[in-house]
Formats: structure tokens, sequence, C-alpha cells
């Protein structure tokens, strides 16, 4: 089955953007594995001049988008029932296991807002889960939606060339990834390690297992708390723990 994907948003010419190109873009186009659908959310104003925000209850600046028109929008669409997603600064954080759940779906409806956001009714009414992509705030979601849509796709099966890659990769089992190299052996007087060109697996492996430790430990203290709170209760030790 096609991993069915809808965006509504205010400017459906941003699409596919970044998803229109190498494997994601190759396997929509050419191979069918996913599908991309916009929605003109403009379309479903019932206004002559064809406005779809209103003024803040309660007053403020900006604008907000109304719940009317998100629900005709979203209410228009067919087909199975898939995870609605609402691309907002205030939402839960981005997550390898969200993704992995919005995966397994039928494919993801992407809600995309602008001005100070949606009507929390329509998002309430119709079951959106809220997304943030990152502590940061952006003019609109698209650029956000396009993180998540990836982020699902390239997990459907035969995307990707290898399904060997998504194994190691950061977050599968609470680690960052460790650090990348290739040929040249050396780069502005800076050499590939010598334990990679070892030739022994074993040290390998051991290598950058403590390489992913050490930069989830320095990097994302957060992830590592709990990396190394689960590796006791499996009752082992991460390497980068004090004795």
């Amino acid at each position: 089955m096609t991993y069915a994907v809808t965006v509504l948003t205010m400017f459906p010419e941003a699409f596919p953007g970044p998803l229109g190109v190498s494997l994601i873009g190759t396997a929509w186009r050419e191979k069918g594995l996913w599908s991309l659908d916009t929605v003109d959310i403009r379309a479903f104003s019932n206004d002559t001049r064809g406005f779809l925000d209103d003024t803040p209850a309660g007053g403020g600046p900006g604008a907000v988008l109304k719940a009317d028109v998100v629900a005709r929008a979203v209410d228009s669409l067919s087909g199975p029932s898939r995870p609605l997603l609402y691309m907002s600064a205030r939402g839960r954080p981005l997550t390898q296991a969200r993704v992995k759940d919005w995966a397994k779906a039928d494919g993801v409806v992407v809600l995309c807002g602008r001005f100070e956001g949606v009507d929390q009714r329509v998002l309430d009414a119709r079951g959106f889960e809220e997304v943030a992509v990152g502590d940061a705030v952006l003019a609109g979601g698209e650029a956000a939606a396009m993180v998540a849509i990836e982020a699902c796709v390239r997990l459907i099966p035969g995307v990707l060339g290898s399904g060997e890659s998504l194994s190691s990769e950061s977050f599968e089992d609470g680690l960052l990834e460790h650090p990348q190299y290739t040929r040249p052996r050396t780069f502005e007087g800076r050499d590939i390690p010598e334990v990679l060109l070892s030739g022994d697996h074993q040290k390998v492996a051991r290598w950058r297992q403590e390489q992913r430790e050490t930069t989830t430990r320095e990097r994302r203290p957060d992830l590592w708390t709990t990396y190394s709170a689960n590796s006791q209760l499996k009752g082992g030790k991460a390497r980068g723990e004090d004795t």
C-alpha cells in the first residue's frame, strides 16, 4: 500500500521542496512508495475575499486561522484514517519514536499553521497531535512539515538503499550516531582514526560505541541520562559513567 501524505497549507507551491529530490523523491515520483497531496486551506474560506483568519480572542497582535475553515479542509479528505499532525512550536518534540509510530500508519495528514497559529478548538475537535521540530519559532509550518514527512517516509521499506543503515543511526538505541569518515586518508592534516583502518571489526565496533556515548553525553545530556538509567536497569553500565 502506498504511504499517503496530505499537507494542509496556505502555500501549496512550497511543496515538494526537498521532498522531491534524492532517494525520497525517487521513492515518490518513480517507485510510488509514497504519495504527496497538498490542500490549499484558502479554498475553504466562505469569505468573499478569501480571508481564513481573524483577530485573537482576548486581544493581542497578529491573526489566528479560523476553526471552521480548517475543519472544512480536514473534513474534505477521504480514505483511511491517518495521524493528524499540526506543526507548532508549542507541540511535543518530534522524536524518532513518534516518527516510527506514524510510519506504521497508512500515511499522515500535516497541517501547516501561519500567523499566531490555529484556533485550538479545531485541533482538539479533530484530534491533532501538536508537533515541534525544535525550540525555535518559524514563520509557518511548511518547513517543519517537510522535516516530519521526510522522517516518516525514509522509514518506508524500499525508500532507502539499505535497511541496515537505519539500525545504527542517531536515536535508534537512545544514543547519537558516531562520526563518519571516508577517503582521502588525510585531509588538511587530519587523518582518519587508525582504528577504522585496522580491519578489526570488534575494535571498530567498540570505538564507534565509545564515540556514540561520548558525543551523546557531551551534546545531549538529556538523552544520556535516560540511556544511563536504562543501562543500569539492564544490569550494565554505560562506558562514560563514573565507576
